[in-house]
């Protein structure tokens, strides 16, 4: 039995045939015009949603991208500036601490950061009776950016007046926030400095499982800003267990003790 023909009418050659459209729209705005044309308003709104998403999550690789190269170069930060002073309470300790500065930062890694397209700035809240308050924002040429915020309450050591207070403050919340966007690391800077110190404080050593010395300089930070004694935190320590009797210094505090004592340092309340 043989298959009936197709009507001829049927048949069309191959060269007359319609080809098949090809989608060629790969960029956010090629999406947006080709929504525009079709005139459907609600197809309209949602490829600019969909253009939006597209670039949001483009800049944000950028941003990633641009962090990770420019985070390759950063070195760690020298501290450059000593703090030491004798405390003017009665059997106080004496508080003797370094740290790097926010000039010192910015020295170090404005350049770097210009390079890979990344900048920062500072938001900065100090409203009546409440805590001063600084975001750091860094953002990328592409337009990503993100925020980091630190609170801390007015600095009242030594003689500052209210501004005064509030401007230490800021500035020390400028220098943790910018460390902490970017995840830096700080150390100290021997290259010529060594010989400033005690010969007994330059060989010094903590023991294993210690904290870092960015922690212990974050304690004595945190101890100076509340208005408490060296001397009367480590006897608080040493009382939780978190020092022996054999230990005397901040430094010897136990890594596993750090979040503890801080929590601690943050509730403490001057009498």
């Amino acid at each position: 039995m043989s298959a009936e023909p197709l009507p001829a009418d049927n048949i069309k050659p191959l060269a007359t045939r319609r080809p098949r459209a090809v989608a060629t729209v790969t960029q956010p705005m090629d999406i947006v015009r080709a929504a525009l044309e079709t005139g459907n308003v609600e197809m309209y709104r949602e490829a600019v949603a969909l253009a939006k998403e597209m670039d949001a999550l483009a800049a944000r690789k950028a941003f990633d991208v641009a962090m990770a190269e420019a985070k390759a170069e950063i070195p760690v930060i020298r501290k450059n500036r000593r703090v030491g002073f004798e405390s003017r309470k009665a059997g106080a300790a004496r508080t003797d601490y370094a740290h790097e500065d926010l000039a010192e930062i910015a020295r170090t890694v404005d350049p770097i950061l210009g390079r890979f397209g990344l900048s920062y700035r500072f938001r900065v809240s100090s409203k009546l009776n409440e805590p001063v308050s600084v975001t750091c924002v860094l953002s990328h040429r592409d337009g990503h950016f993100e925020e980091t915020t630190l609170h801390a309450g007015r600095d009242e050591s030594g003689n500052k007046n209210h501004i005064q207070g509030v401007g230490s403050t800021v500035t020390y919340l400028q220098r943790y926030t910018l460390k902490a966007a970017l995840g830096l690391a700080a150390a100290e800077d021997d290259d010529g400095h060594a010989s400033d110190r005690p010969a007994e404080e330059a060989a010094y050593t903590p023991p294993a499982g210690s904290i870092t010395q960015d922690q212990a300089d974050y304690i004595r930070e945190a101890l100076e800003e509340k208005g408490a004694s060296v001397t009367a935190f480590l006897g608080w320590a040493a009382s939780k267990g978190h020092l022996n009797g054999r230990q005397r210094k901040i430094e010897e505090l136990p890594a596993a003790s750090y979040p503890a004592c801080i929590n601690a340092i943050a509730n403490f309340k001057k009498a």
